[in-house]
């Protein structure tokens, strides 16, 4: 009785093994983003002295809180890139009255950018000069898993200065982001390119 007993868990054992093929893993794969075709519009607030070419896919949406209370100047809006890209460009402008203004407001950028020096691994600083439209600034192209890719400043340096911040929804991963970030670079960079002052 024994032996038998020992037989039948012994073919249990081995009918359990089972005698298909062994399952493969699927390898690591991020989902497919259907990027809109470029097209552009330029566009002008009513409530900011400024215009560009924005992306026809994105939206315009002007900021009315600002951690609980009313933002600096009715000049802040988020411009929401098309939805499959995931992803805001920030924008938050100051009138500048004295040279104190341009100073701090330009340290503030340049402080906010280095933030993100914690978990990027390079940010390579852009010189924007576009003298014809006195529009001037610095772009901050980020490498790495920091929380924004892109960053910007312009200012004529005497009544206006306008920075700018582009974020994604989404956990930072640089591998998975790269395509979407370039894609959404070329927008902001068209912004910068047609940019003027009202």
């Amino acid at each position: 009785m024994r032996n038998v007993l020992l037989l039948l868990v012994l073919s249990f054992l081995f009918t359990a093994c089972g005698g298909g093929d062994l399952p493969i893993p699927k390898p690591r794969s991020y989902p497919r983003v259907d990027y809109p075709v470029r097209a552009y519009e330029n566009v002008g607030a009513d409530y900011c002295p400024f215009s560009f070419d924005k992306p026809v896919s994105a939206t315009m949406r002007q900021e009315t809180t600002f951690f609980d209370d009313a933002p600096p100047n009715a000049c802040w809006f988020d411009l929401k890139l098309a939805e499959g890209l995931n992803g805001s460009v920030h924008f938050s402008y100051y009138p500048l009255k004295t040279i104190a203004d341009f100073e701090f407001h330009r340290d503030k950028a340049f402080q906010l950018t280095g933030e993100h020096m914690k978990r990027a691994s390079d940010i390579e600083e852009i010189v924007i000069n576009r003298a014809d439209a006195n529009v001037h600034g610095i772009a901050f192209d980020v490498s790495g898993p920091a929380a924004s890719q892109f960053q910007f400043f312009l200012t004529d340096s005497t009544r206006h200065f306008l920075r700018g911040a582009l974020y994604f929804d989404a956990v930072v991963n640089p591998d998975s982001l790269a395509p979407i970030v370039a894609y959404a670079k070329e927008d902001v960079y068209r912004m910068v390119e047609t940019f003027e002052w009202r």
